[in-house]
């Protein structure tokens, strides 16, 4: 019962794993002597296979071209401007011009003349679009060093370089200078362009991402394979797999010549059940690609998809049918599985996987769904994760038969397990639905209708329990145990704890799982219960009541001339309808009396959703600076802003800035710590009135 516990909190905590950017570019640098104090200075990317880069030069309309900035410094000056490989140069067919692109390794150049002994560094930057065949990922920005030792050998003129000499020569090159400003400010939304119909897929972390907020990939490799692990240990108290434990442990005990031969045969079993999931979890990752899979979050095709798959994961669980694999499979496994040797425990454990899918099948495509947003290799850690809670009572079972004997018996209890999970599938399943309504703004599954279906689900799965209900496949209930009876009441405590929602109670545990309070029938509570001001007319024109009544803007330019007429800074909240931790930080973080209060009285709020479907006028319809294609849709618009501007696509994303769009502090991304978000909210409204 301790692992169906555990189990609940998996499924209520994997969708908040974010998917993670694929990189598929990297730099390194080198420095090369070629005369009195003169030298080259090289910037080599490595492009990984099928991916491309562009050149110095692009014509207008078409891709962002890569461009390199140096500082300002009285230790070098640059001469002349970077030089770039030969490339490829193709009549590109999806921006319709001849565009020259560098493909799996380029070299440039850059020639110095050094005006110091003293040792330096020189931080320049690289800015570069990367594509492949099929899409593009937002423009990006990367810095490479050069480091200079001190030099025994004086530098003549070293105190004389003219500052005039120094500007002339170190902002290159002058005719992309203005394509580089242009791209990377965009300080009025007129000139903000959105990117293309894949933009959005590519940024929107939901259950996210955004992702997410600052989560090192490594954590959330590790978050995921912890909770595949208890996914894992879920499957094993299923009546598929259960009893195959010490059936199989006896076979290997009693057929192996003695002991270690054993051991070492049901090790091999175990390490091959790992090898038969991970090379799913590859084969996941080989067919969508590393970086396609980001588009789960926010998509809605994927996600009325994902509410199918589970509900049918969640009916078979409840009994109505079984997920089998033909039958002629296992027969031509079973069949190998007699050659022996490896190549016969490799077969056995096969038709372990096949005999199992009815149990693990749903557990196992729950997880690849979950892990397959986060994109990379987070499928095959997933799977990771899984198969060695599979594989590990084999072994350890082999090595200790002993301890076979303080297992349970198998009989009714593990139905029990498939029933408990089923609920659980159902309701993760309606996660996903309320994603793809979120998205469209449909208002067909609001606050109170999503927390009243998980009321009745989890309501329905405490009754049985209880030994209330009883499905198709259960044994008689003469008696309940006590795990089963504290499981019960668990369940039955956290519909209580739902109820209030349903009149506007935060419930800051489950936030992020039902939508937004501002996201119901009733956005004050029912007969404004929660106490705030409804009325319109006092808002601002073009202005709403936001999270906690917040008054909030959603168009950049109706909040930033508000924010100059009442003199206070703007706070931008880069967020999205399906983005988890975009809701955890509004119904966690500013609640909280003192960020509230900041939020309330101290900035003007302009919330941009970038994952909002709504058609943008077909006079805003422009050009995406980063795809080439028109932009359709309002999200698309906000998404380019923050790639343009800020270099990245997480959400949630806040900027505090003055009125002539300039920062005042450094921006932040998802902080559940109430006080340094509070001291983040200070530290700008302080520098705003300097």
């Amino acid at each position: 019962m301790k692992k169906l516990i555990c189990f609940i909190v998996f499924l209520f905590t994997i969708s908040n794993l974010t998917a993670q950017i694929y990189d598929p570019v990297s730099f390194t640098t080198s420095v090369k002597e070629i005369g009195e104090n003169k030298y080259t200075l090289s910037i080599i990317a490595k492009i990984d296979k099928s991916w491309h880069i562009y050149s110095q030069n692009v014509p207008s309309g078409g891709p962002a071209p890569t461009n390199f900035t140096f500082p300002k410094s009285k230790n070098y000056k640059t001469i002349g401007s970077v030089a770039e490989p030969e490339g490829h140069e193709v009549d590109d067919p999806v921006f319709n011009m001849r565009i020259k692109y560098f493909a799996e390794k380029a070299v440039f150049t850059q020639t110095i003349e050094r005006k110091t002994a003293e040792a330096f560094t020189i931080n320049a930057t690289v800015f570069f679009m990367v594509c492949n065949d099929n899409s593009c990922l937002p423009p990006g920005e990367k810095e490479v060093k050069f480091t200079f030792k001190k030099s025994d050998t004086p530098i003549k003129n070293e105190d004389t370089a003219s500052a005039a000499t120094e500007e002339k020569n170190t902002d290159w090159p002058a005719k992309d200078e203005s394509t580089t400003k242009q791209d990377t400010t965009n300080n009025t939304t007129n000139s903000v362009n959105t990117a293309g119909k894949d933009t959005p897929e590519i940024l929107n972390n939901s259950a996210e991402k955004a992702s997410s907020g600052k989560t090192a990939p490594e954590e959330s490799l590790w978050t995921l394979f912890f909770f595949s692990f208890l996914g894992g240990l879920a499957a094993l108290f299923t009546p598929c797999v259960f009893p195959m434990i010490p059936m199989t442990v006896s076979f290997f005990t009693k057929q192996s010549k003695n002991k270690a031969a054993g051991i070492r045969n049901a090790m091999m079993y175990g390490i091959f059940i790992i090898v038969i999931y991970v090379i799913l979890g590859s084969l996941v990752t080989a067919i969508f690609g590393a970086d396609a899979l980001n588009a789960l979050a926010t998509n809605v095709v994927f996600n009325v998809f994902f509410f199918l798959l589970l509900l049918v994961f969640a009916l078979s669980f409840l009994g109505a049918f079984e997920i089998v694999l033909p039958s002629s499979w296992l027969t031509k496994i079973d069949q190998k599985s007699e050659i022996g040797g490896a190549l016969g425990i490799f077969f056995m454990a096969l038709a372990l996987a096949i005999v199992s899918f009815s149990c693990t099948g749903p557990i196992v495509g729950t997880l690849l769904v979950q892990a397959a947003s986060q994109a990379g290799i987070a499928p095959i850690v997933g799977m990771l994760g899984f198969s060695l809670a599979i594989a590990l009572p084999f072994a350890l079972f082999a090595a200790f038969p002993g301890w076979m004997n303080s297992l349970p018996k198998s009989g009714g209890w593990l139905n029990s397990v498939k029933v408990v999970l089923g609920f659980l599938e159902l309701a993760l399943a309606f996660k996903f639905l309320s994603n793809a309504d979120l998205v469209l703004q449909l208002h067909l599954l609001e606050r109170e209708v999503f927390l009243a279906i998980w009321i009745a689900i989890f309501s329905v799965l405490a009754l049985y329990l209880f030994g209330k209900i009883q499905l198709s496949h259960d044994s008689p209930v003469t008696h309940i145990s006590v795990g089963r009876l504290s499981l019960g009441i668990i369940v039955l405590a956290f519909v209580v704890y739902m109820i209030p929602g349903l009149w506007g109670a935060p419930l800051q545990y489950i936030s992020g799982f039902p939508p937004a309070k501002q996201y119901s029938e009733s956005p004050n509570g029912f007969g404004n219960a929660v106490g705030q001001n409804t009325e319109k007319a006092a808002l601002p024109e073009g202005a709403e009541s936001g999270p906690n009544g917040i008054t909030t803007f959603h168009n950049y330019d109706e909040g930033l001339a508000y924010a100059k007429k009442v003199n206070k800074p703007v706070m931008i909240d880069f967020t999205g309808y399906a983005c988890v931790n975009c809701r955890k930080m509004e119904e966690r973080v500013w609640p909280d009396p003192k960020v509230l209060a900041v939020l309330n009285n101290d900035v003007v709020l302009i919330s941009l959703y970038v994952d909002d479907k709504r058609p943008l006028p077909e006079n805003e319809q422009v050009v995406s600076k980063i795809t080439g294609k028109v932009l359709k849709y309002t999200g698309q618009k906000w998404s380019e802003l923050q790639i343009l501007k800020y270099k990245t696509n997480a959400q949630p994303y806040y900027v505090l800035m003055d009125h002539n769009e300039k920062d005042l502090n450094k921006p932040s991304a998802y902080n559940p710590d109430i006080n340094a978000y509070y001291n983040w909210l200070q530290e700008g409204v302080r520098n705003f009135k300097k």
